[in-house]
């Protein structure tokens, strides 16, 4: 899988700095060549994997517990591409956001990597979901991955107030940061939760707090990676959680834009762009 924080580690600007030479990537999918006694996995066994030392590679070793037999529904294509979004969307919902159901979710960036990964989650634990996107075409890309409503970026605020009868919606996933996190803010319902992700957009927001006092919400942090190093079991309990959704196909892993590993630039290139749609991966056969 190819994913935003490998395009910041090529610059030095994410905040893990690791020092060079290194490999990139931090998931992936394969067949286990062999595994211990007791770990629950046999030779030959179809799984995806966080490798969070570089996953950019044919092989790789990692703890039994940052293993994650694959469910028929989901072909190892589509695997190799969607622990780090599809976790890090059900850690912001779940742990961060403590959705309720039938809340209504907001996803920026929503045809991207990591948004179309927030609306299928969304969808899986039967929340609505209004999709931001900056152009008609990812507005099909955002409806194809089960958006219930598409908003343009431009004066999303006002749409989202029209769609949901002024009231705003409960919780507002936000990878983009930038100049639109005010009117995020200002779409929030009476105890909505903004959930900031990242900074695709390039700038990083500031909130007047006195906002917060006027509906009752909140503003939180949804970093994964970070949340994992104090508690590295926490993945397992996730896909204990999405398995089960994935086998009878409640939660649904799209195909992922394929490069090969050679033209790794390119696949970067793509997400520093934001020209690409839904996940991007590397393919490593040979």
């Amino acid at each position: 899988g190819v994913s935003f924080p490998d395009l910041l580690q090529t610059t030095g600007a994410y905040q893990v700095v690791r020092p060079l030479p290194c490999t990139l990537g931090a998931e992936g999918a394969g067949v286990v060549r062999s595994a211990p006694r007791g770990s629950g996995f046999t030779a030959g066994q179809r799984v995806a994997v966080l490798a969070m030392d570089g996953a950019w590679q044919q092989t790789v070793a990692v703890p039994p517990q940052l293993v994650f037999p694959l469910p028929d529904s989901v072909s190892p294509t589509a695997g190799a591409g969607m622990l780090v979004n599809y976790l890090t969307a059900h850690f912001a919902l779940d742990e961060r956001a403590r959705y309720r159901a039938g809340e209504t979710v907001l996803v920026h960036g929503a045809a991207g990597g990591l948004g179309v990964a927030a609306l299928q989650v969304a969808a899986g634990l039967d929340l609505e979901t209004i999709a931001v996107v900056s152009t008609e075409e990812k507005a099909a890309v955002a409806k194809a991955n089960r958006a219930t409503h598409t908003v343009l970026a431009d004066g999303f605020k006002d749409r989202v107030l029209e769609l949901t009868g002024g009231r705003g919606v409960d919780i507002v996933l936000d990878p983009v940061g930038g100049d639109r996190f005010t009117d995020s803010l200002r779409s929030l319902a009476p105890g909505g939760r903004a959930v900031v992700l990242g900074f695709t957009g390039g700038s990083i927001p500031t909130a007047k707090v006195n906002r917060l006092l006027l509906r009752n919400v909140s503003v939180v942090g949804a970093g994964w990676g970070e949340y994992l190093r104090t508690d590295p079991g926490y993945p397992a309990r996730q896909w204990a959680a999405l398995e089960p959704l994935l086998r009878d196909g409640t939660l649904v892993v799209p195909e992922p834009t394929l490069y090969p590993l050679d033209e790794a630039s390119e696949a970067l290139r793509s997400l520093e762009t934001r020209s690409a749609t839904g996940k991007v991966a590397l393919d490593l056969r040979p």
